[in-house]
């Protein structure tokens, strides 16, 4: 059986988690670092709590520090220039390429985005002065300039003294230009194996070049790429100025990063929020969309309400239901988008579920405690009934903190028993909380109200 780098995760997180000795966590990470990918290894880091992550990042040589920051997750970033003393934090920055550094520059402080700037080369800060006459919304701000481009008037001798020294990745074609730049056609590399010498290129090339422009939505382009059955694309300005070039890897990154935000949004969560980021964020991150959701369920409630007179007893408890069951499902929906997230990406493990479920009980209590105040005043103003609205406030903190529990606990259970928590996880979620919505509150509505 073929083990993939993340199902690798869980046991070198669990390993490093549970090690006491330096030496042991030296070796651990050795290992890591032979069986891992760079992105990988960010995760890796991203899965550890915050107390022990600063001990690990201390025993990371410098190559492998720069590696991990340059691929963390923007809540993470943030957090670990914060933890780092501000040198520290530059040395991250001294030798940042110019697609890392468009990348970062939209997450970190900008005295760090300015201090990268100023190590770049000149080649290297014509690329990022090109990329910023572009949105980060256009292909042009986030160009790949590994771009192999040659003059026209090249012989396939003078091309093949440049394959000599290395190809790009993803290199499959020679773009040629003219002197000023501008895109006359492009040659298979292929094409020149069996070619003499003193051919010129042109004789080779294909003059009806597929081409991006720099003004194109990015996300739009990155799909003309994944269907274009090619292994890059190149990217000209107005005037037809070949400016770099978007590859099939990217692109597919850029599709993964639209999956990810859509999946990110539908549990009203942040793509970028760290798995163990502050209680106060976390719960700040998803306050809004509980906001959102909680004037929904109580417009179910007013029509509810319309048909109030044929509810013989207590009646606010009826049109009340769907808002203690509504919270309570959407607040489980964003802590089991984060859990599955985790579980997706192999960094949550037996040895840090404790914390997480710890982390997001406290989360869940901090919502709990807003929105239970906030709703109860809104039932007060309503109903003018203190002791409805004391029953409905006791209800929605503790349906919160279930919620919070069941998102934890539900994907875990599933995912020890085979089955995929992401699509089974939100059904039984729901049935949860509603069943622990209703019983809470009418079992309260019982004790102080009838």
């Amino acid at each position: 059986m073929i083990e993939y780098p993340v199902d690798q995760l869980p046991q070198l997180i669990d390993d490093l988690l549970q090690c006491d000795t330096t030496t042991r966590k030296n070796k651990l990470l050795a290992d890591a670092k032979e069986k891992l990918s760079t992105e990988h290894l960010s995760l890796l880091f991203e899965a550890l709590p915050k107390e022990q992550r600063l001990e690990i990042w201390q025993l990371l040589d410098e190559d492998t520090q720069h590696e991990i920051f340059i691929n963390l997750g923007g809540d993470s970033c943030r957090w670990l220039l914060q933890s780092l003393d501000e040198a520290e934090g530059f040395k991250l920055l001294d030798e940042v390429s110019v697609e890392e550094l468009l990348e970062l520059e939209e997450i970190i402080p900008e005295r760090f985005v300015d201090y990268a700037r100023r190590q770049l080369d000149e080649v290297q800060t014509k690329q990022y002065d090109l990329a910023q006459q572009y949105n980060p919304e256009q292909l042009g701000h986030w160009l790949d300039f590994d771009a192999l481009k040659v003059s026209e008037k090249l012989t396939v001798a003078g091309a093949r003294k440049i394959f000599q020294k290395g190809l790009p990745q993803y290199t499959e074609v020679i773009y040629l230009v003219s002197r000023k730049g501008t895109l006359i056609g492009e040659v298979a590399i292929n094409a020149l194996f069996k070619a003499n010498d003193n051919d010129s290129l042109l004789d080779y090339a294909n003059l009806d070049v597929s081409v991006l422009h720099a003004d194109d939505d990015l996300y739009e382009a990155a799909e003309v790429v994944i269907h274009s059955e090619q292994m890059a694309m190149p990217v000209v300005n107005a005037d037809n100025k070949l400016l770099g070039r978007l590859s099939v890897s990217s692109a597919y990154e850029l599709r993964q990063e639209v999956t990810d935000e859509a999946a990110a949004k539908a549990g009203g969560l942040r793509e970028d929020e760290d798995l163990f980021s502050s209680v106060t964020k976390s719960a700040k991150n998803r306050g809004i969309w509980l906001g959102i959701n909680l004037a929904t369920a109580f417009l179910a409630s007013w029509f509810i309400g319309l048909f109030g007179a044929t509810i013989e007893q207590v009646v606010a408890l009826a049109v009340l239901m769907p808002v203690v069951a509504s919270m309570g499902g959407i607040a489980g929906s964003q802590t089991l988008t984060v859990i599955v997230r985790g579980l997706a990406l192999g960094q949550v493990t037996d040895s840090n579920r404790k914390a997480l479920l710890k982390k997001e009980l406290r989360v869940g209590a901090l919502n709990g405690c807003v929105w239970a105040f906030v709703i109860g005043v809104l039932t007060y103003f309503w109903f003018n009934d203190g002791m409805l609205s004391l029953t409905i406030t006791i209800a929605i903190l503790l349906n919160l903190v279930a919620a919070s529990l069941s998102g934890v606990v539900i994907p875990s259970i599933l995912d020890k028993l085979k089955i995929d928590p992401a699509l089974s996880g939100s059904v039984i979620l729901t049935t949860v909380t509603d069943i622990v919505g209703f019983v809470t509150f009418l079992g309260l509505g019982s004790l102080l109200l009838l």
